[in-house]
């Protein structure tokens, strides 16, 4: 067998013929010749199959873009990204759109698509239907002309009833927000701790929290979840977990749970952090305040609180009932730098319950839910104003449920 070739030795004829003959390689007793020309061919063949399969397969500009079937009704085209976090970056796969559905320039002002979420309590459970557990999605139109400060609000006369056989000790899909993370439209379940991403009228469990450290069996009372930096942050009520007449029992609600895309769950005690917001705002244990809308602006690089519940005496189950706020505070990524400031007019048994920053706004405005419960009476109300307190749309009933949880889809 030939192993080398000198060129200066060879004539043309002989080199053509060495080129033309693939060497052979002896392996034990068997020969194997190597077909270079065809493994040539597979590999062009392997390459150009790579990049039609790239070119074809839909994206976004910072990953691949993942539509979710609950929104199969609206316009999926939309691809403009949110800010991403200056010391993110996010992965291939991570997907940033946000809203999905694209605003819509008319003559009143940029139309967006919104939802809400309700938390029935106890009434989630089906009358009819054994093992089940029902919660309301409603879904409307958001209008805002910021130049003219005007805003509308149209709802759909239909509301969607998204059902689970999950609960426990009997009670389940108490869902208390939604929030697009990943692409992907999530709501968290305040009894259970489950998070289900909603496609079409299905909740589909993805991730269950735990209370706490992570180390108890009782779910996660989930009240708030926001995106930061890649990852889905979910808190709790943020105040010490106390019995209806106001006794310690524990500091479970003071954890805070950080999701990454791929579902890995991190346990953080934010207990300095909430007691750091309420002293900003006067209020020392056995005061509190009650969290259920927290949302981090990536353009701020802040923590924005509306607080449900402020009270500077000892909880009491009754009394808490016209404890609500008008309060918005910031609050820096460290917590170090803290802002309290005041939103509209007081109303007592009126209470924050979540709110999200207007797209393209550059987090200047936010719309909020507020509800009431009130000697046995439930009613929701959304709001509209800017971050220096200006109101766009007062408070507005829009209906009897508890909605807990709104979203732009």
């Amino acid at each position: 067998m030939r192993t080398s070739l000198s060129m200066s030795a060879l004539n043309l004829e002989e080199w053509r013929q060495a080129v033309r003959s693939p060497p052979m390689y002896r392996i034990g007793n068997t020969t194997m010749r190597m077909q270079f020309n065809f493994v040539g061919a597979i590999v062009i063949v392997g390459v150009a199959f790579l990049v039609v399969l790239y070119t074809f397969m839909p994206y976004s500009k910072d990953g691949f873009h993942m539509t979710n079937d609950f929104l199969k009704h609206e316009d999926h085209k939309h691809n403009s990204l949110s800010v991403i976090e200056k010391n993110y970056k996010p992965s291939l796969y991570y997907n940033t759109t946000y809203p999905l559905t694209p605003p819509v320039q008319t003559d009143h002002g940029l139309r967006f698509r919104i939802a809400v979420v309700s938390d029935l309590d106890t009434a989630s459970k089906a009358e009819q239907e054994p093992y089940t557990w029902i919660s309301y999605i409603k879904k409307g139109f958001l209008t805002i002309d910021l130049a003219k400060k005007s805003v509308e609000l149209k709802w759909d006369k239909e509301i969607i009833a998204v059902k689970s056989k999950l609960s426990q000790e009997g009670r389940g899909m108490e869902l208390s927000e939604l929030v697009f993370f990943n692409g992907r439209l999530l709501t968290v379940d305040d009894r259970t701790g489950i998070i289900f991403e909603l496609i079409s009228n299905i909740a589909i469990p993805w991730v269950i929290l735990t209370d706490g450290d992570g180390k108890n069996a009782k779910g996660f009372k989930c009240e708030w979840a926001t995106v930061k930096d890649g990852h889905l942050y979910v808190g709790g009520l943020g105040k010490e977990w106390t019995s209806p007449q106001g006794e310690l029992l524990n500091y479970n609600p003071q954890w805070v749970k950080v999701v990454s895309p791929n579902g890995e769950v991190q346990h953080q005690d934010w207990r300095d952090k909430y007691v750091a917001v309420r002293k900003q705002a006067g209020i020392d244990f056995p005061g509190y305040m009650i969290h259920e809308s927290v949302v981090w602006s990536p353009i701020y690089r802040k923590w924005f609180f509306l607080p449900r519940r402020a009270s500077t005496t000892r909880y009491d189950e009754k009394d808490d009932e016209k404890k609500g706020t008008n309060l918005m505070i910031e609050a820096n990524e460290d917590f170090t730098a803290i802002n309290v400031h005041t939103v509209g007019p007081l109303i007592p048994s009126h209470g924050f319950s979540s709110f999200k920053f207007v797209p393209e706004t550059s987090d200047t405005v936010i719309i909020a839910l507020k509800s009431e419960e009130l000697e046995g009476n439930i009613s929701s109300y959304v709001t509209v104003f800017t971050i220096d307190g200006e109101i766009l749309q007062p408070e507005t009933e829009i209906g009897k449920y508890k909605f807990e949880g709104i979203e732009f889809i």
